[in-house]
């Protein structure tokens, strides 16, 4: 199989406003932020907070709604019914978006947390309403999810702008998706093989998977979790590989003419 030719610049994201205490450290080294809205963690604080860092880091915030189940931090699977979920989702976007254009931080994307991004990964009605309810608040943003799974595909039948996402630290299955928490192996703890498969995926578009198979993958955006016990020192060493590799850092704004429909349909 011919190796596949993959441009050599990425967005770099991460979840942050979650409380994990590592926002300011971290944001020197990503170039987009997924700012938690209230349901599955922050608050109107943290919210500002996290904004106000990207306007000083020149980062790209972006939304990062959840399920309103913060026991589980919006981890926990839940079946709710379209109007539901597609109201939790709007309320979310309205709340950071107005203390987004207060701080004079214009929103960039939006990416779903937790168990609505995996439920959406394989959901195409779930993916729909999602996608639906982000061009009606604005058809400018872009929709991130799970590298070619159900939410891009949505976000383009919407019309929208995607991002397929890729993640350096957590195991994937023969199918794509990402094996699930709690399965043994399924979060990769040493850095050093976390790094290893973000180059993989990067520079060589594939990943070898829990189950042994080596698969393609699509990355538009990587994902680092801010709610890992190291993850200032593994950002750091991420854009450390990254530059070694030759591997450019843009924002998803940055790269908007590579996302736009017509250039993921086939891909």
């Amino acid at each position: 199989m011919a190796a596949i030719d993959r441009p050599r610049r990425i967005d770099f994201n991460c979840d942050l406003g979650e409380g994990c205490g590592n926002d300011a450290a971290i944001m020197p080294w990503i170039s987009s932020a997924n700012i938690a809205c209230g349901a599955h963690a922050g608050d109107e604080t943290s919210m500002r907070e996290t904004l106000r860092l990207c306007r000083e880091s020149g980062v790209a915030a972006g939304a990062h709604p959840g399920y309103a189940d913060r026991e589980h931090f919006g981890r926990r699977v839940l079946q709710l019914e379209p109007a539901e979920v597609a109201e939790q989702i709007r309320q979310q976007l309205q709340r950071l978006s107005a203390l987004a254009e207060a701080e004079g931080v214009g929103l960039v994307h939006v990416k779903p947390h937790g168990a609505l991004y995996n439920q959406a990964a394989n959901d195409g009605q779930l993916a729909d309403t999602i996608a639906t309810v982000v061009r009606d608040f604005d058809d400018q943003l872009i929709l991130v999810g799970l590298a070619d799974s159900e939410l891009p595909r949505a976000g383009v039948r919407a019309g929208l702008q995607v991002a397929h996402e890729a993640f350096a630290d957590r195991r994937y299955l023969a199918d794509a998706s990402l094996a699930p928490r709690g399965t043994p192996g399924a979060v990769i703890e040493d850095v050093d093989v976390a790094v290893a498969q973000a180059l993989s995926i990067v520079n060589a578009g594939h990943v070898d998977t829990l189950d042994g198979e080596r698969i393609r993958i699509r990355c538009d955006t990587l994902c680092l979790h801010g709610d890992r016990h190291d993850a200032v020192d593994f950002a750091r060493r991420l854009r450390s590989a990254f530059a070694a590799a030759g591997v450019h850092i843009d924002p998803l704004d940055q790269r908007s003419s590579g996302l736009t429909s017509s250039s993921i349909i086939g891909t």
